[in-house]
C-alpha cells in the first residue's frame, strides 16, 4: 500500500507543480515536458529490460548449473544455520539458499550488475513456498529489505568517479562509505527481525553477524593500508576473480558430477529471458512516476525547502548541497549519480559537500526501484511493510552518513 500511495504522489505533486508553474508563473511548456519525460521513461524502461535480458540469461544459465551440480547443497552445509534463523520460512535445502547468499555477496563486492539477475532468481525460488502469491511472504520482505540498503565493501564506481575529477585522496571515503551502509544494513536486518519475531539474541545468528562484522573490520583495515592510488584497482580485481571463480567453480561441480553443463546452461537461460520481460510493466512503472515527479521540479523544490527551513533557523554548511544526492538516492540511482558528479564539478571533490555526497552515494541502494523489480518478477501486489522498513533503513543511513561524514572532514 505504501508503494501505491508513493506512485500516486509522484503524479499528483507534478500536476500541482505544473500547474501552479503554468497558470503563476506563464511557464507554457511545463506539461509538455512531463508528457515529454513519461514517454521517454517508458522508452528508458524498455531499454533497460531489454539490456538486462542478456544478464538475466546467463546468470540464471550459471545459477541452473550450480542447482544441477548440488550447490544448494553445499551452502546449506556452509551457511545453512544462518538461513534458518533469517529465513525460517525456507526448508533446509531449498534452492532459494543459493541465489540469496550470492546475491548478498554480489552486494558486498560492489557488482551490481551480477546481483539483480540473482536477486529476481532468489525471489521466484522464495515464491514457490508462497502461500499467498499475491502478498510478500516474510522471507522475501527479509531479502528485499536487505537489498536496498546496498550494503558494500567496496564502493568501486564512487572511487572511480572520484579519481576522474582529481580528488587529493580518492579513497578518503571509503571507511565512511563503510561504517554508514553498515548501520543501515544492519538497521534494516534488526527492524524487519523484531516485526518477524526473529530472536536476534541466538547464538548462531550473533555468530555469523559477528564474523560479518569481522570482516568488514578487516576490510578497513587493510584497505586503509593500501596506497592511495591502488584501493580500486585491488578492490576491482579481487571482486572480479572471486566471481569468475564462482562460475568456473559450478561448471567444475558439473563435470564431476557429470551433469550436461551446456543443456543445463540452456534451460535457466530460457527462464532469465521470461523474467526479464516480465519485469516490465513494473519498470515503466516506476520510472514514469519517478520521471514526471523530476521534471515538474519537485526535487528542486524539496531542496530549496530545506535550505529556506535551515536559514531561517540559523542552520548553514556545505552539507546542504549534497541534500539532493540523499533526497534521489532511494528514488534513482543515475539520479543520485548524476546529483554526485555536479557537487564534486561545482565544489570540489575534497570539499565537505563533494565527500558528502559520495557518502550519501554510497549508503543506501534505490529503494523503489529494486522493490519495484524484485516483486514485479513475482507478481507480488502487497509488499506489507517492505517499503515503510526500507524507507526508515535508507533514512538511518543517510543520517549517519552526515553525522560520520562530520566526523571524518568537519571543518571550521
Amino acid at each position: 500500500m505504501v508503494l501505491n500511495y508513493i506512485w500516486i504522489m509522484f503524479f499528483l505533486t507534478a500536476f500541482v507543480i505544473g500547474s501552479v508553474r503554468l497558470f503563476f508563473f506563464g511557464d507554457q511548456d511545463i506539461f509538455k515536458a512531463l508528457v515529454d519525460a513519461s514517454f521517454t521513461s517508458s522508452k528508458t524502461a524498455f531499454e533497460l529490460a531489454l539490456g538486462l535480458t542478456g544478464a538475466m540469461a546467463m546468470w540464471l544459465g550459471f545459477m541452473k548449473i550450480g542447482e544441477k551440480a548440488g550447490i544448494v547443497k553445499i551452502f546449506t552445509y556452509l551457511f545453512g544455520p544462518f538461513f534458518q534463523r533469517l529465513f525460517p520460512e525456507i526448508p533446509k535445502n531449498h534452492p532459494a539458499i543459493a541465489p540469496i547468499f550470492m546475491k548478498l555477496s554480489a552486494n558486498l563486492l560492489g557488482l551490481d550488475n551480477a546481483g539483480t539477475p540473482l536477486g529476481i532468481k532468489a525471489m521466484k525460488e522464495m515464491q514457490t513456498l508462497n502461500e499467498t502469491p499475491d502478498t510478500a511472504s516474510n522471507a522475501q520482505i527479509m531479502f528485499a529489505v536487505l537489498n536496498t540498503t546496498g550494503m558494500t565493501l567496496i564502493p568501486i564506481t564512487i572511487l572511480a568517479y572520484r579519481v576522474q575529477y582529481q580528488a587529493h585522496n580518492p579513497a578518503d571515503v571509503f571507511i565512511p562509505i563503510l561504517l554508514s551502509t553498515s548501520i543501515a544494513f544492519f538497521s534494516a536486518l534488526v527492524m524487519t527481525a523484531l516485526v518477524q519475531r526473529i530472536n536476534l539474541l541466538d547464538k548462531v545468528l550473533l555468530g555469523y553477524l559477528g564474523a560479518l562484522l569481522l570482516g568488514i573490520s578487516c576490510t578497513i583495515y587493510y584497505f586503509s593500508s593500501l596506497p592511495i592510488q591502488q584501493v580500486s584497482k585491488v578492490s576491482g580485481m579481487v571482486s572480479n576473480f572471486l566471481l569468475f571463480s564462482v562460475i568456473v567453480s559450478f561448471i567444475m561441480l558439473a563435470l564431476v558430477r557429470k551433469v550436461n553443463v551446456y543443456e543445463s546452461f540452456i534451460e535457466g537461460a530460457k527462464e532469465g529471458f521470461e523474467t526479464a520481460v516480465r519485469i516490465i510493466p513494473f519498470l515503466v512503472a516506476f520510472l514514469v512516476g519517478i520521471a514526471v515527479f523530476r521534471a515538474a521540479g519537485a526535487l528542486d523544490f524539496l531542496k530549496n525547502g530545506v535550505e529556506s527551513i535551515t536559514d531561517y533557523f540559523g542552520v548553514t554548511g556545505e552539507y546542504i548541497h549534497a541534500l539532493p544526492v540523499a533526497f534521489l538516492k532511494p528514488l534513482s540511482g543515475s539520479g543520485a549519480g548524476a546529483a554526485m558528479n555536479d557537487v564534486m564539478k561545482v565544489f570540489g571533490p575534497d570539499s565537505l559537500a563533494g565527500q558528502l555526497a559520495c557518502v550519501f552515494q554510497g549508503t543506501t541502494d534505490t529503494t523503489l526501484y529494486i522493490l519495484a523489480v524484485y516483486f514485479g518478477a513475482v507478481n507480488i501486489k502487497n509488499t506489507r511493510y517492505t517499503v515503510t522498513i526500507s524507507l526508515i533503513a535508507s533514512l538511518i543511513g543517510m543520517s549517519s552518513a552526515l553525522f560520520v561524514t562530520y566526523v571524518f572532514y568537519f571543518r571550521d
